[in-house]
């Protein structure tokens, strides 16, 4: 039975809201001058995708989009993390920009400040132009500098009114999966190409922090990374070593040079890959920031594997524990960890979980609702850590659940459902789920709470 939710450890001035990203809701993805991206491509390659899914059409959000406002308002959230497609906006990653791109997402902002809904705007969520791409990707230093030159656009079209911006997410997912393990665009499955990849993509980070700043004064900038905590499977000093290069891998590589520590000496020689650098990228790379946002779904146990791929450690699934749809361990208390990690090991002072939910297989029922109490106990579970965290002095800031909508779940296609809200793909229409009742029954009572 879930512990009972401390609402009052919350700040009054915490935000409640949800998080979506381009590709995997709007659709309309050859409409008003939007070009390709990689994930456009890789949907396209035999076997790559469940169901041979793609994101056409997804939830329609490009059409939708005051429907879709109308529900974060019904549901109370005060807060709303969306993504900038730059395949819509600098079609063909660098050079002519297309204003109709712009213009989607300045009448997106303002409908969100209608509602009175405060945007939070990740510019960089997978969707790379595939004119990049055909250039080198993420592999080349001067996609790091087209990054920054959209960034500029962007918030200089959109920073008059939104003053919350994320240069990346979850840039291992970018790199490790996308061109190491091959399960994401670009498809790729290299170290070499891999480890240049996240070099780019942290480079690009400091590069559109900076630009960011100068268009748009008085923003407030951040990374978003997706972390883990690893434990090892025995207490065997394979075991123990394994945990350390899985920590490394999954944690360290992404936290130690954003924060001011450098790339890990111990993960460098594990990689033994040279990396890109010049003269005044590690300051570039550690630009101080604003805020850290942290993606966090699960923990992995791990145990040595020597002769598997880098970083030569497998998880080992813990008998009893339960499991979400994606077959990811539940723990609510990674996710209190983590938050006190961030901020004693490494200082962050305001973090925002930015991305937290589950993937179950949901019922509708006869009364054509869609009931998800799994969905919604893991809800509960893991904003009774944030509370926790709170308790212990996290500096936390708001909490985004992933996601709004059920969408297209990159390589799983459509059949994994996050969402708060159940989308029928057949007629596009909404449906809030149980989840997502529970969850604005919290913000009312969080409200009410502090209204006193």
């Amino acid at each position: 039975m879930s512990e009972p939710l401390d609402l009052a450890a919350f700040p009054a001035s915490f935000a409640w809201g949800t998080a979506t990203s381009a590709y995997q809701i709007e659709g309309a993805v050859a409409e008003d001058g939007r070009a390709p991206s990689i994930w456009d491509t890789f949907s396209r390659v035999p076997g790559a995708i469940d169901n041979g899914d793609h994101g056409d059409t997804a939830c329609d959000h490009y059409h939708r989009w005051p429907e879709d406002v109308a529900l974060m308002k019904g549901l109370g959230t005060d807060a709303y993390r969306l993504s900038v497609a730059w395949p819509r906006v600098v079609p063909g990653g660098d050079g002519p920009v297309n204003e109709a791109g712009l213009d989607f997402y300045d009448r997106l902002v303002d409908g969100l400040l209608d509602a009175g809904i405060t945007p939070s705007v990740t510019l960089y969520h997978w969707d790379l132009p595939q004119a990049l791409q055909d250039r080198g990707g993420w592999t080349v230093r001067e996609t790091a500098e087209h990054l920054a030159a959209y960034a500029g656009v962007v918030a200089g079209r959109l920073g008059d009114r939104v003053t919350q911006w994320a240069t990346l997410n979850e840039p291992l997912c970018s790199a490790w999966i996308g061109h190491l393990e091959g399960r994401m665009a670009p498809g790729l499955t290299d170290l070499t190409t891999a480890v240049r990849a996240s070099y780019h993509l942290l480079l690009g980070h400091g590069l559109a922090t900076a630009a960011v700043r100068a268009a748009a004064p008085g923003a407030r900038v951040g990374l978003v990374t997706n972390h883990s905590t690893v434990t090892p499977a025995s207490t065997r000093p394979e075991d123990v070593a394994a945990a350390v290069r899985m920590d490394g891998h999954t944690n360290r590589w992404w936290l130690d040079p954003v924060l001011g520590r450098g790339f890990p000496a111990d993960m460098r020689e594990l990689y033994g890959v040279e990396l890109p650098e010049r003269q005044g990228d590690t300051e570039v790379i550690a630009a101080p920031l604003d805020w850290h946002g942290l993606n966090y779904y699960f923990p992995v146990t791990v145990a040595d594997d020597p002769r598997g791929p880098v970083p030569h450690a497998r998880e080992v699934r813990l008998p009893g524990v339960p499991r979400t749809g994606m077959d990811w361990q539940i723990d609510a208390g990674g996710l209190e960890a983590f938050l006190l990690r961030l901020t004693e090991d490494y200082g962050v002072r305001r973090l925002y979980v930015t991305e937290n939910g589950s993937a179950f297989p949901d019922t509708t029922g006869p009364d054509g609702e869609v009931h998800d109490p799994e969905r919604t106990r893991y809800l509960e579970e893991h904003l009774a850590a944030c509370a926790r965290a709170l308790r212990k002095g996290v500096p936390l800031a708001g909490y985004y659940a992933w996601s709004l909508l059920d969408n297209f779940e990159w390589a799983y296609g459509y059949d994994k459902r996050f969402g708060l809200v159940h989308v029928d793909y057949a007629t596009q229409r909404r449906t809030v789920k149980t989840s997502g009742r529970r969850y604005a029954e919290l913000i009312a009572a969080h409200r009410a709470l502090h209204a006193r």
